[in-house]
């Protein structure tokens, strides 16, 4: 009698609760509180972080093609709950394990339709935020079917803070604004001619990973995770409601995605703290992505590598054998009518081999060394590289030899100019040669308009070519760095051959651009690198162009300590080693850091942070009691003090310091600093004065 009680009391709560206008539902701490809300038929969500409202009723659902009623009033028709708590060990990463842990709702929804459609919404709730998806199952009614628009909305509480670039699908390589959420369609957002493919959307577009903070001093994060056969996502903002509304990457004829039944969509990640430093150590994108795929993973491999690349960016040298296109090039600028000497050649690469052998370094990247370059820049052409004819000053095969006699990879170029169909003919070919060759990691690159003419690189098309790419490569043991790409979500979880990618404003607009503000790299870690490393080249020890090229205006804005500490604050397992071998021979005291540093980690803790101010973020080395510090400003000075608490206790460290000279600035002196030893404990409290535009790096070892 008394099980038939508990019984019916269950079936009646399960009933109350199917049919309840609101679903609550908490994070393991009870920090974050979503609510699924079915009012009228219309599925909305709300979010609060320790109380207080951060999502107000925010819509859900879709629009699809050619079915008028589907979506417009649903039913709750299933309920499901459960928690996880479960550890996992990436193959390379900043910790050396991560706990996924997050309480789970998955709502099965069916719509009033003539003929119902079924859908479910499927929530991850985490101490530091969201993850939510719509899932779509096997069914007779949905089988084939064309997404004209995703109805997902942010609605957020208030005018608030956001470092942001404008909405395009085709670039994300602007440099940031930081402005009020009224203020976006007031702000520049003209055609950038230093990006070729460069077509920002009119109006209050934003891209994302989108930073965010309230005056009240919440911090979000609105992003993706598992962007896999679907467009990019771009937001809309509502300036007068403060809401951002999903706006997809729509394909050649304005439909932005094909889908079949059972489908899933990307994750919609909501990252929220009140403490800045925990929106960069927050883990809960990779863990929204299925674990790794690949079986055998021995043959990746972090690393830092040199190359023959910075060099063509100066104008030193350039990409093709005929010295017809110059590095302005590159930049959209008019070509130069003096010719430049070819930057692959075999010479040329010998010497960048054996200075990353006599440092410690594994790997040596080699851009314009196959036919080509001569014909490609802004022509919009299906057929200009085929990825596996060197040019005759390059001998590809005994370049390969070389460098694995020396213990280096020689990291492949494969520029694509755009034609992805071309590559897409030509990636088992190429990936063939590079395994007869013995070159085990790759750079590819995506200047220029798509081809399919048509696509955008933020497209669903494009979206399943980078994956298809990944995968491919690592059919053949091959590590990829991608430039150009769609911005990452997580997915190196999933296929860790994905190194890193550019997708992002790097480095190389100092060198024939206005250049990145001083601020740059203090947004990026809360913004772009939310979703995945990123390959930005730091390293830089000659900051002026006009040093190469007399009065030229152009420069790196950064003092040299913080092009150092850069190697912490900017996470990738594969990180360049990117100025030119004779200026760190100018400066060996300082390239040791260089030399030290490591690119694989154990732990990591964010120490200071504020988006568009400072940084500052320690990291134990994989297999190691070594310890790195990086820290980095804006344009403003400051003093930074460094809490050494995180170092074992009762044991003594020896630390170098690489900091800014007292007179340094990142536009007057930026070349200037001193570098200073001494023993800390874990009780050490250090403070150190940091230039405009600076920043300091500290190795910590074990005293012995």
């Amino acid at each position: 009698m008394k099980k038939s009680v508990v019984f019916l009391w269950a079936f009646m709560m399960a009933c109350s609760a199917l049919f309840a206008e609101s679903i609550p539902m908490t994070s393991p701490s009870g920090k974050v509180n979503l609510s699924f809300n079915l009012q009228n038929g219309k599925p909305t969500y709300t979010l609060s972080y320790k109380g207080k409202s951060v999502m107000e009723e925010s819509s859900l659902g879709f629009s699809i093609k050619d079915m008028a009623d589907f979506g417009l009033s649903y039913t709750l028709t299933n309920i499901e709950k459960k928690s996880v708590d479960e550890p996992w060990t990436p193959v390379w990463g900043e910790t050396k394990t991560i706990q996924n842990k997050y309480n789970q709702l998955i709502v099965t929804l069916t719509d009033n339709a003539k003929t119902p459609h079924i859908i479910k919404i499927n929530f991850k709730i985490y101490d530091d935020g969201v993850g939510f998806r719509y899932e779509f199952p096997e069914q007779e009614n949905l089988m084939h079917f064309i997404i004209n628009d995703e109805l997902t909305s942010f609605n957020l509480t208030g005018d608030h803070k956001i470092w942001w670039i404008p909405g395009d699908f085709d670039t994300n390589e602007y440099a940031y604004y930081t402005s009020k959420i009224t203020e976006v369609e007031k702000k520049t957002q003209k055609r950038d001619g230093n990006i070729f493919t460069a077509t920002p959307i009119a109006g209050s577009f934003v891209q994302t990973p989108l930073m965010i903070k309230s005056a009240e001093g919440i911090y979000m994060n609105i992003h993706e995770a598992a962007l896999i056969n679907y467009p990019c996502m771009d937001l809309k903002f509502d300036v007068n409601t403060f809401n951002a509304t999903t706006t997809l990457a729509p394909d050649a004829v304005g439909n932005k995605a094909y889908m079949r039944a059972p489908a899933q969509t990307p994750w919609r990640t909501i990252v929220v703290s009140d403490d800045a430093r925990e929106i960069i150590a927050s883990k809960m994108i990779l863990n929204l992505n299925e674990p790794s795929k690949i079986a055998d993973a021995t043959y990746i491999k972090p690393m830092k590598y040199v190359g023959i690349w910075l060099e063509m960016h100066l104008g030193v040298s350039t990409w093709d054998y005929a010295g017809s296109q110059s590095a302005s090039d590159a930049g959209g600028e008019a070509k130069k009518a003096t010719k430049v000497k070819h930057g692959a050649t075999t010479e040329n690469t010998k010497k960048y081999i054996d200075f990353a052998a006599e440092n410690g370094f594994s790997g040596v990247l080699v851009e314009g060394w196959n036919t080509g370059w001569e014909d490609w820049f802004g022509k919009w052409k299906e057929d200009v590289f085929d990825f596996v004819t060197p040019y005759p000053d390059f001998d590809v095969k005994g370049l390969n030899q070389y460098a694995r006699s020396k213990n280096i990879t020689i990291i492949t170029h494969h520029e694509t100019s755009g034609s992805v169909t071309n590559y897409e003919r030509w990636m088992d070919t190429a990936y063939r040669q590079m395994n007869a060759y013995g070159s085990t990691a790759l750079k590819s690159g995506y200047v220029g308009r798509i081809i399919p003419r048509g696509e955008y690189h933020d497209g669903q098309w494009m979206v399943n070519h980078y994956l298809r790419a990944i995968k491919k490569a690592s059919d053949y043991n091959i590590m990829v760095v991608a430039h150009e790409p769609v911005r990452p979500t997580g997915l190196h979880r999933t296929y860790p051959n994905f190194m890193a990618a550019e997708a992002a404003r790097g480095q190389e607009f100092n060198f024939w651009s206005e250049g990145n503000p001083p601020e740059h790299e203090t947004i990026l870690p809360f913004t772009r690198i939310m979703g995945g490393p990123m390959d930005y080249t730091p390293g830089i020890f000659k900051i002026k162009k006009s040093y190469y090229i007399p009065g030229a205006k152009e420069q790196v804005h950064t003092t040299l300590t913080k092009q150092l500490a850069l190697y912490v604050t900017l996470y990738s397992p594969v990180q360049m080693v990117t100025d030119l071998p004779e200026n760190y021979k100018a400066k060996l005291d300082a390239f040791q850091f260089i030399k030290d540093v490591a690119v694989d980690w154990d732990d990591t803790k964010i120490l200071l942070a504020e988006p568009g101010d400072y940084l500052a973020t320690a990291r134990k080395a994989k297999g190691t009691n070594n310890w790195f510090i990086g820290a980095i400003s804006d344009e403003n000075a400051r003093t930074m003090t460094i809490d050494f608490s995180f170092l074992d206790k009762g044991k003594k460290y020896d630390i170098t310091i690489y900091k800014d000279a007292q007179d340094a600035s990142w536009d007057n002196n930026p070349e200037a600093y001193k570098i200073e030893k001494m023993t800390v404990t874990s009780k050490t409290k250090l403070t150190v004065n940091v230039a405009r535009g600076g920043g300091f790096a500290i190795s910590a070892f074990p005293k012995k």
